[in-house]
């Protein structure tokens, strides 16, 4: 695995262990070129930057040394964990986005990814369910990577959940639906949201879901077959 280095000055003076490396953060860069995208991560000014950033050719390129906490996370959540930062390691992928023109990524781009996260995997003994999106660690503030990541694709190689239907689940009552897909998702790690209670920031919550897990309907409405999914993740695991 070849990898380059264009270092960024934007990470946190305090180095962490070894075992306090207990994630990967995917995002995309979400701007209009590759070249913005690596002079906003260098920028001080910004005060955001990502251990390693992934081209559409594949080149992998080291901005921030994984002993360093890089500023990607900001705030978020998952389990029992806040601010991620500290926790996780950021790669970016280079990818316009919803905002300039979301591409899909590309065959060398994943490919790139899959070998780099495999070598993370293993160099810190990383759970396979700890790779996830920005938008699954800060659903009200982020849609990265987005519906068109192949999840799928990287969980047929031991990297990220996926599910498997053996039967369907039928539930009538839309409330009970609600609630208990939300339990479903506090089961896998998910927050910013109440169980048995409404909110206005639900929506985002479940477009989260969605778009990990069933990209094609990002409707934020948890329908039959997003409870479905939820049900066959946490009985899964």
């Amino acid at each position: 695995m070849k990898i380059i280095t264009n270092f960024s000055p934007n990470f946190s003076k305090k180095k962490r262990e070894k075992n306090e490396i207990k994630f990967v953060i995917i995002h995309y860069t979400g701007m209009q070129s590759e070249i913005e995208s690596i002079k906003r991560l260098k920028n001080p000014k910004f005060k955001v930057s990502c251990h390693y950033i992934i081209n559409r050719k594949g080149i992998i390129v080291q901005m921030v040394k994984e002993k360093n906490i890089a500023w990607h996370a900001g705030k978020s959540k998952w389990q029992a964990f806040k601010n991620l930062n500290n926790q996780s390691i950021g790669i970016e992928l280079v990818n316009k986005g919803h905002q300039f023109g979301y591409q899909n990524f590309s065959v060398k781009q994943i490919k790139s990814l899959i070998t780099l996260c495999k070598n993370l995997k293993k160099k810190y003994s990383i759970k396979k369910e700890n790779f996830l999106g920005h938008s699954d660690i800060a659903p009200l503030r982020k849609i990265d990577p987005g519906e068109k990541f192949p999840w799928k694709k990287l969980s047929t190689n031991n990297l990220g959940r996926w599910y498997r239907f053996n039967k369907k689940i039928i539930i009538k009552n839309k409330k009970k639906i609600r609630n208990i897909f939300f339990r479903n998702l506090q089961k896998l790690g998910y927050r910013y949201f109440k169980i048995h209670k409404s909110s206005i920031y639900d929506k985002k919550v479940i477009r989260s879901f969605q778009q990990h897990f069933l990209p094609n309907n990002v409707t934020g409405i948890v329908d039959q077959k997003t409870y479905e999914i939820s049900h066959f993740l946490t009985h899964k695991f």
